[in-house]
């Protein structure tokens, strides 16, 4: 899954529908790069290069089984598809929406729409030192779409007619309708050698090491626990505008705690060089120390632009219970985020509105009256709500406001069948309201409990059940969960991943990305809506529709965001650029523009 969303994001960040080869196109506008630039102006092209960069690593994973971060099975080390694998097309940092040549020299999209071509670089080159061929493109192409690779790929590229090889260096993605996010979703394929395994089935293929072309190799490793990643010292691009004043480590560790104590501590201990928070907790009361009063360790919060994503309780209506719209509005009733906002996590987060917040797609209001001309045909199946003002969550000021949600929570279970017996919620046929909440972290039912007490008064039993990670990956892959909580990445372009996250197809696809199992046709026309979007005008009464949907369904619960990131690094061995990013992807930014002191 993790190469998957390097995939997913570098998708949205490249290329749509140009008429005519060239090194870059924007999505919707101008390109900001002239065809002279020389370098991205967040990064120094004098860095110099060599030294270490220690992290921890950013997966909840406590170990990896195999160096194939596609298939299905398994966990891979973290960060290695970003270091390891180039791709025809590179986003920018500070652009949403522009794709610049980087294993291609060019791209142009056919005035039909029905295709495009890339033209390989001729000094493209795979870590064994062979060309990167239209053949090693084609052949990652139609790997991903087989049966061996996480799902979603096939979701993403189902409307792929098929990949021509032109000439040893020009390959053409065909497609079965003009389409603009197609180019973008080719354009951002993580490509590989062919010899990669070769004379193997590709789920056969887990220790083989990968045959890319990406600025890092695979170096030392202590087998599930540490891997280090050595910069390929003649990696082909290293000269190219889009990765000057990248790739500046002569070398990256990467080690795996199962603790989370024990890593803070082992960063105290000066054991690594950066780490990235995501508990609010640790933040605001266990980063400190003597290393942070000499300068040493340097807290600080970077702010970005970035989608907030929409990291969500996801209620999975393959569950009886989880079925009706009303029950799940109920629980989401009995959420008290501002309690919890308070009182766990110092007011350091924002509550999530919606899929699209912190972009142009973001969903305020009553809807337009193109929103309603895609909403109309569905007023039949989908609830009123849908179709008057943005339903935004629930917002508890006070222990009586609180009460009147309980109050309103109940009479939605009560209509959908539901009625308190001796205090327990129970259904016609006497059979009692429990649900599970599964997490991979212990620490999660800190978080639920206020919840879980707030639907014990409703008579509904939330139970926890915290599970060793590769279990839990077990179990979302079989959808085998009744509540569980995903953070959802964002994006400022989005298209057909909807389509694997929401869409009816997805839902009984094994490891797709559809947790909920929504299958809902309304929420299929919106997401095909916005695949077809020819222009933003186009594109942003779908997403508003879409989200008008996925809000009155309450399939999510919303969690929250935060629009900095937070990290600590250590000041005296690392050395930053002057420019922030407005995209910054957390610590890759770090691991992909910073350098050592110590080179």
């Amino acid at each position: 899954m993790r190469g998957l969303r390097r995939f997913l994001l570098l998708a949205v960040l490249v290329l749509a529908l140009p008429v005519r080869a060239d090194y870059a196109y924007a999505l919707w506008g101008d390109v900001k790069e002239p065809a002279d630039f020389t370098h991205f102006p967040y990064a120094n092209p004098d860095a110099p290069k060599g030294g270490t960069l220690r992290l921890v690593s950013n997966s909840r994973a406590s170990t990896f089984d195999k160096y194939n971060p596609f298939t299905i099975r398994g966990s891979a080390p973290a960060y290695l598809s970003a270091l390891m694998f180039d791709t025809l097309l590179t986003g920018s940092l500070d652009e949403t929406a522009t794709g610049y040549g980087l294993l291609a020299e060019d791209v142009s999209v056919a005035p039909d729409g029905l295709s495009a071509t890339f033209r390989l670089r001729r000094e493209a080159r795979f870590h064994d030192g062979k060309p990167v061929t239209a053949e090693d493109v084609k052949y990652t192409y139609e790997t991903l779409i087989g049966p061996y690779v996480s799902p979603g790929y096939r979701t993403m590229l189902y409307e792929v007619d098929g990949c021509d090889v032109l000439d040893a260096r020009t390959v053409r993605f065909r497609f079965k309708a003009p389409n603009r996010e197609l180019p973008l979703t080719v354009g951002g394929l993580p490509i590989f050698s062919r010899d990669w395994g070769a004379g193997k089935t590709f789920d056969q293929v887990v220790m083989d090491t990968p045959i890319g072309s990406g600025p890092y190799r695979i170096g030392p490793v202590n087998f599930g626990k540490d891997i280090t990643y050595v910069l390929d010292a003649d990696y082909w691009a290293r000269d190219l505008p889009v990765r000057r004043g990248t790739a500046n480590f002569g070398r990256i560790e990467v080690k795996i705690y199962k603790d989370n104590t024990a890593r803070l501590e082992a960063l105290k201990a000066g054991e690594f060089d950066l780490m990235r928070f995501f508990s609010a907790g640790d933040w605001a009361r266990r980063v400190n120390g003597k290393r942070f009063d000499t300068g040493e360790l340097v807290k600080a919060e970077f702010k970005n632009k970035l989608p907030t994503g929409f990291q969500s309780y996801v209620l999975n209506t393959r569950r009886p219970q989880l079925q009706d719209r009303r029950v799940r509005e109920a629980l989401g009733l009995a959420f008290d985020y501002e309690w919890m906002n308070r009182q766990l996590f110092y007011g350091a987060y924002q509550r999530v509105h919606g899929l699209f917040g912190n972009t142009r797609c973001e969903t305020h209001g009553e809807p337009t009256a193109a929103e309603l001309a895609l909403l109309d045909p569905w007023r039949a199946e989908l609830p009123k709500a849908a179709f008057g003002p943005m339903v935004e969550p629930p917002v508890t000021e006070s222990p009586m406001v609180l009460r009147e949600h309980l109050r309103q929570a109940q009479k939605l279970l009560k209509e959908a069948g539901w009625e308190v017996q001796d205090g327990v919620l129970k259904n016609a046929q006497g059979e009692p309201f429990v649900l599970e909440y599964m997490d991979s972290s212990e620490g999660g039912v800190r978080t639920i409990f206020s919840w879980q007490h707030n639907l014990a008064k409703l008579g509904i039993a939330l139970n926890f059940r915290s599970v060793d990670f590769a279990l839990y990956q077990q179990r979302l892959q079989k959808f085998d969960f009744d509540i569980t909580t995903i953070a959802f990445q964002g994006t400022n372009n989005p298209g057909q991943e909807f389509a694997d996250l929401f869409g009816s197809k997805a839902a009984d696809q094994e490891d797709s990305g559809n947790f909920a199992g929504v299958k809902n046709p309304a929420v299929d026309a919106m997401i095909q809506a916005m695949v077809s979007a020819k222009s933003l005008a186009g594109l942003l009464p779908a997403c508003h529709a879409l989200d008008r949907i996925m809000a009155a369904e309450y399939y999510l619960i919303p969690q929250w965001s935060a629009s900095t990131h937070r990290m600590v690094y250590d000041g005296w061995r690392l050395a930053k650029p002057d420019v922030v990013p407005p995209y910054s992807p957390g610590e890759m930014w770090a691991v992909d523009t910073w350098w050592s002191k110590k080179p």
